[in-house]
Order: structure tokens, then C-alpha cells, then sequence
């Protein structure tokens, strides 16, 4: 395996999570207006904290997706995630996931991570099409992947258990050959 890659932006530097990011990292987590949509509580626990970063490792070291940790460039503060998950190598694919802290919605920082990832994506990772689910009633995610050119699909209809329920969750794709940047 490689080293773990470093993303940057403008504003940010994407790179990988360590413990010293945990704080950081368990302020959004822990934030009911961020994890609404994850499909999981919200987080109780550092102990829920480490947890999630050791499920980031296990699948950047299996190969089925990566994680980056979203850090402003002037703090090196955490302050969400963005990556891919359930990739299938075989087939070019994969989810892209992400959340970010309520205090930085609205500011550009998500698209940004997002375009920084996507790019990674099809250059590194060879990626053919990257996929988005996102529950029907988590407008801004659908806004955030339809300004970057998503295309919605359909709808999954029970398609994930967490938190309690099942979820609806909307399929959207982006294909290599549908950039326009």
C-alpha cells in the first residue's frame, strides 16, 4: 500500500486522520444537525470517535474506499470528512460519502472537498463512476451533488437500516466522461 495521499484546495488540506484530530473530530460527530443523515446517533463518545477512524483505516487498507479528514489550511483543524466507500475495483466504481460541521455549511468548504475527492477519484483511482445516496429529505446533499453534476437515478426504497429504520435513499452518478471541469 501506498502513502496515504494529501489533497489541497484553496482553504483546505485533505489528508489523513490521526488521534490527535479525535476533539475535533467528536465536535461535528456528536452534532445531531450533522449526523441526521448518516445514518448513525449521533456520537456519545471519543471511544464512538476512534472507532470510526479505525473503520476509515480498515478500509483504505483493504482498498475498498479512503477518507480523508477536511482541515482548514490556517488551523489544521478537522472539520468533517470526505471520501469514497464500497469501492468495487472490478467495476470502476464507488460511493462518495462526506459530512461536514454545521458551523461551515453554506460556505463553499463541502463543494470544494468534494471536487478535490471526485478528482482524486477518476485520475487516481481510476474510477468510472462515482455513486451518492442521500435520503430524500437531505435537500442541501442532493443541491451539493447536482450543482457538481450528479445525475439522480432513482430511488432505493428500504435500501439501508440504520439508527433504528430503514432508509430511502436516492440514487446519483457522476461518470468520468460527464465532467465538464
Amino acid at each position: 500500500m501506498s502513502e496515504f495521499p494529501v489533497l489541497e484546495t484553496e482553504r483546505l488540506v485533505m489528508r489523513r486522520v490521526t488521534s490527535a484530530d479525535f476533539a475535533d473530530m467528536f465536535l461535528y460527530l456528536s452534532d445531531e444537525k450533522v449526523m441526521r443523515h448518516v445514518g448513525l446517533p449521533a456520537f456519545q463518545t471519543i471511544e464512538e470517535v476512534r472507532d470510526e477512524v479505525d473503520w476509515y483505516e480498515s478500509i483504505y487498507r483493504e482498498e475498498t474506499g479512503i477518507r480523508f479528514g477536511i482541515s482548514l489550511k490556517e488551523s489544521n483543524k478537522v472539520i468533517g470528512s470526505c471520501g469514497f466507500l464500497n469501492r468495487e475495483a472490478k467495476h470502476f466504481r464507488a460511493d462518495i460519502g462526506y459530512e461536514l460541521s454545521s458551523h461551515y455549511w453554506g460556505t463553499g468548504i463541502a463543494i470544494e472537498a468534494m471536487m478535490a475527492v471526485i478528482q482524486y477519484g477518476f485520475q487516481h483511482l481510476q474510477l468510472e463512476r462515482i455513486q451518492a445516496l442521500i435520503e430524500p429529505d437531505n435537500i442541501p446533499s442532493q443541491r451539493l451533488v447536482e450543482k457538481r453534476g450528479f445525475i439522480k437515478e432513482g430511488l432505493l426504497r428500504h435500501y439501508e437500516y440504520g439508527a433504528g429504520k430503514f432508509d430511502d435513499l436516492y440514487m446519483y452518478s457522476l461518470l468520468k466522461g460527464d465532467q465538464s471541469s
